[in-house]
């Protein structure tokens, strides 16, 4: 039987904690897989675009994702599809999932451990936090940080005024007028927007400051200026991804300008902002990785089979 986990089950059986411990080991460990992920696009006759993530893998799991999701920019939710988890024994369709859903918690929770990394330490909370772009993994980055570190403040922009109201009333925050208050103001600044023109250069920032963009996951989409990527400590989480569709690629940069892999600062293999002077900006810049889809897929699909949550259906039958 297949199982069918739809948005509202997720979020019944997703919990952060849990997925933060899972994404974070994957960190350490996917890159033990020989086997490549793949990360296909394609523009559509219509407007939107079409990604395939395949296959997701991890090292000792007997299982593999393929993901296949539309992205509409003016639709709500923006992008839609599906999670394919089957076992690596026999092929089996073991379960159907919401992607909006499962890509929303990957990207913005993976997103959240690469800013805790990176970002300067601050025991005492007293750090402002910025968000420019109040969707989906805006939400998931701001629920994930906030279960690693204390903020002092928030503050919040994004085109669509009543959303960034919304965004700011539920995390205590206020809202800015632009993209460039919010970097002056904060001390971490996490940017997930569609732009495709940069949104912070070097000028609008300042020493010592962390950002995290999610919105270079594909080609022309661009929320930092190259001068700014040029000035930091730059960590992606696919030195090639993001030099063919990513950050690097939207500001004419190569695979060897990014100093790290998050899975690297997370094994101990570089030592990220520990090794580099307090006045240094740091920049975490991902793409997204199909074994991510693989370690929350996994994991909600091991919860709603120990819980009987979710349809199930005999595609075979």
């Amino acid at each position: 039987m297949t199982r069918l986990l739809t948005h509202s089950d997720l979020l019944a059986l997703l919990d952060p904690a849990a997925c933060l411990d899972v994404l974070a080991e994957g960190f350490r460990t996917a890159d033990e897989v020989s086997i490549a992920g793949q990360r296909v696009r394609t523009d559509l006759p219509f407007p939107g675009t079409a990604t395939a993530l395949v296959p997701g893998l991890l090292p000792g799991v007997e299982a593999y994702t393929v993901k296949v999701n539309a992205k509409f920019p003016a639709a709500r939710p923006a992008l839609r599809g599906v999670i394919c988890l089957y076992s690596g024994v026999d092929g089996e369709l073991l379960a159907l999932l919401d992607s909006a859903t499962v890509t929303a918690w990957r990207t913005g929770l993976a997103a959240a451990l690469g800013t805790h990394a990176l970002a300067a330490p601050d025991p005492a909370g007293t750090a402002v936090l910025g968000v420019v772009g109040a969707g989906a993994q805006a939400e998931l980055m701001v629920r994930g940080l906030r279960a690693l570190r204390r903020f002092s403040a928030l503050a919040v922009y994004d085109t669509d005024a009543d959303r960034a109201a919304d965004f700011a009333a539920r995390h205590d925050g206020r809202v800015s007028g632009a993209a460039a208050d919010v970097a002056a103001q904060a001390d971490v600044v996490l940017l997930a927007t569609w732009s495709r023109t940069p949104l912070l250069g070097l000028a609008d920032t300042r020493p010592g400051q962390h950002l995290t963009t999610l919105g270079a996951d594909e080609p022309g989409k661009q929320e930092l200026a190259a001068d700014l990527l040029e000035n930091a400590l730059l960590v992606v989480d696919d030195r090639e991804l993001a030099a063919s569709m990513g950050a690097l690629a939207a500001a004419g940069l190569p695979a060897a300008a990014a100093d790290a892999t998050l899975g690297e600062v997370l094994r101990g293999e570089h030592p990220g902002r520990a090794g580099a002077p307090a006045t240094t900006r740091t920049v975490y810049a991902p793409v997204g990785l199909p074994w991510q889809d693989l370690a929350l897929a996994r994991l909600a699909h091991q919860e709603a089979e120990r819980r009987g949550l979710g349809g199930a259906v005999d595609l075979l039958g």
